[in-house]
């Protein structure tokens, strides 16, 4: 059986830098992995592992903009036409893999999740070869220093799960920028920094922050009753449809990597020879103060 992995989510969000962390952490547990770069415009040095696969030997975002005058947007999307109508490029390139994960570090651009055929097209392509396939989606912890902006995020998300249709991990990254247990948010923060006692609301995105009134004490802002309809309405999306959730990653945590490829695993049952493996729990004390 062979796997892959997308690895989905916003410019800036640390899909590379997941996805070389992931890379290394398997090579630790004498575990085989591909990387595969399927960012047409991606820099040479953006990858600490030289891509098995890299669709910039197939084509690349500076030729397309180069030689048919398209600019980034249109030339991105004119690459990931060309590679599915090449897609005998990838099956000889994807090989005889077996037991080993295609890592598929994938762009920024959100509407390639969100409602533009060509991913569902992909992974239609990769279960024709034979391969089980599960995406992760990355939003960064800075999306929690605005709920307006977090909602954005958990609303992308949702969209893209519902676009790609195959078993869905959320990650928040950069968890070590999150402050320690405060009860106040530090000097200059943006609203307040969300700090580790109240980020169970937005690991497990609580709608009601949405309603609730900004900022704190005498100095709150009432929300504007222009968006107090809309508001309610995606409150009420949310919870009549509660499929979003992340898991934390800090890097900076061996076990953090260790839950997230669990998780994995589970969801494409790694190694049909192995019985069924529930997920690793967080570490009792990850995060012991979210309440």
């Amino acid at each position: 059986m062979r796997y892959a992995v997308l690895v989905t989510g916003p410019a800036g969000a640390g899909k590379s830098t997941f996805s070389n962390a992931l890379m290394t952490h398997l090579a630790a547990s004498k575990r085989t992995a591909h990387l595969v770069n399927l960012d047409p415009a991606a820099a040479p040095d953006s990858f600490e592992y030289a891509p098995s696969i890299d669709i910039k030997d197939l084509i690349s975002v500076e030729d397309t903009m180069s030689e048919l005058n398209y600019g980034p947007n249109g030339g991105l999307i004119y690459c990931f036409e060309y590679l599915l109508q090449n897609m005998d490029w990838l099956e000889e390139h994807i090989g005889e893999y077996e037991n080993d994960y295609l890592i598929i570090d994938c762009p920024g651009q959100i509407e390639l999740y969100t409602h533009h055929p060509f991913l569902p097209s992909l992974v239609r392509n990769l279960s024709r070869l034979g391969m089980r396939t599960s995406a992760v989606y990355l939003l960064e912890s800075q999306f929690m220093e605005d709920k307006y902006k977090f909602f954005s995020g958990v609303l992308s998300a949702m969209s893209a799960m519902v676009n790609l249709e195959i078993p869905w991990i959320n990650i928040m990254s950069k968890m070590d920028l999150v402050l320690p247990n405060t009860e106040e948010p530090a000097v200059g923060a943006r609203n307040g920094m969300r700090t580790q006692r109240n980020i169970a609301r937005y690991l497990d995105p609580d709608p009601l922050l949405l309603v609730a009134p900004r900022g704190r004490g005498d100095e709150a802002d009432p929300v504007n009753p222009r968006f107090h309809a809309l508001n309610q309405a995606i409150v009420q999306l949310i919870e009549d449809h509660p499929l979003v959730s992340f898991l934390p990653l800090d890097l900076t945590n061996p076990d953090s990597i260790e839950t997230i490829l669990s998780h994995i695993d589970y969801t494409m049952q790694y190694g049909e020879d192995e019985e069924p493996r529930e997920p690793h729990d967080l570490d009792e004390g990850d995060f012991a103060d979210m309440d």
